[in-house]
């Protein structure tokens, strides 16, 4: 019994702050009402039969999709590659990983009101020096074609470096006797990456993935900050839809069915990911 004993505060505090919250807003998801606790209307999956007519929700969920796709895979890639590049410990390479990770540092809120002047059309940063190069006239936030993919370069712009301290975990991990056979064997650098290192980073990859997709999911307020969901909705993102819901139109039964719709494709996302990504062939000691 001793483990479980020990096990027993920490499941405590997970039944109480984690498991019974999410079964009250499943509970929920069946009632309608403005409030939780004024939910007394029955109507079983009424609410989510809601989200599917609901062209906002649909929409939210189609841009979700698009900005984990363009975020998590362009993050890791630039991760890894920055772990590559700076894999060799020295003063210099210390300097660099503090400068690639000092955006991590930044909260949301603050890096979000910064890109807004970045993004300026006329006058911030950007199109400054974009005009120099003959660009004129690119409303980033305010293009419908561009204001989602512009709040992607600020999450991937936030998120490379901290995912690199995964990967330079991880390949530090790894044993350098089987890349240095690679290179007696005569093998190129892209081959030896490809090869031996990714292979043996399987575990790395999969953990960065899931910690990857997670934070795509459930990072708003930069949406908030930006663009609010528009224009038009084409930032409109699963999580600012449920605070939508909830905080603005007091749709506490669509907003509950939201959350379980959003907390369920995560954890599909997760679980694939995990599957798919263990499956390669990896180092273990």
């Amino acid at each position: 019994m001793a483990p479980y004993l020990l096990l027993l505060p920490a499941l405590i505090f997970l039944a109480t702050f984690t498991y019974w919250p999410m079964a009250q807003v499943v509970f929920a998801s069946a009632f309608e009402g403005r409030t939780i606790g004024s939910a007394t209307t029955y109507v079983a999956f009424g609410n989510y039969l809601r989200l599917l007519d609901d062209e906002d929700f649909l929409g939210a969920l189609w841009n979700t999709i698009l900005f984990i796709t363009w975020t998590v895979i362009p993050s890791m890639a630039l991760g890894f590659l920055f772990a590559l590049a700076l894999r060799r410990s020295g003063w210099l390479s210390n300097i660099h990983r503090a400068l690639l990770f000092f955006p991590t540092l930044l909260p949301l809120v603050a890096a979000a009101s910064l890109f807004i002047f970045i993004f300026l059309p006329g006058v911030g940063l950007l199109d400054y020096y974009l005009a120099k190069i003959g660009v004129h006239g690119i409303n980033w936030l305010g293009d419908p074609d561009l204001a989602l993919w512009s709040i992607m370069l600020l999450t991937i712009w936030k998120n490379a470096g901290y995912y690199m301290l995964f990967f330079l975990a991880g390949l530090q991990s790894l044993p350098e006797d089987a890349e240095d056979a690679a290179l007696i064997e005569g093998a190129s650098w892209w081959q030896r990456q490809y090869f031996v290192v990714i292979p043996m980073l399987g575990p790395t990859f999969a953990f960065v993935s899931v910690i990857a997709i997670i934070t795509a999911v459930v990072q708003v307020d930069h949406v908030i900050v930006m663009t609010k969901g528009g224009p038009n909705n084409a930032t409109n993102l699963l999580l600012f839809y449920v605070y939508q819901q909830a905080h603005e139109f007091y749709d506490i039964g669509k907003a509950t069915a939201a959350t379980v719709v959003t907390l369920a494709f995560l954890l599909a996302l997760s679980a694939l990911s995990l599957r798919t990504m263990e499956r390669r062939v990896h180092y273990e000691s």
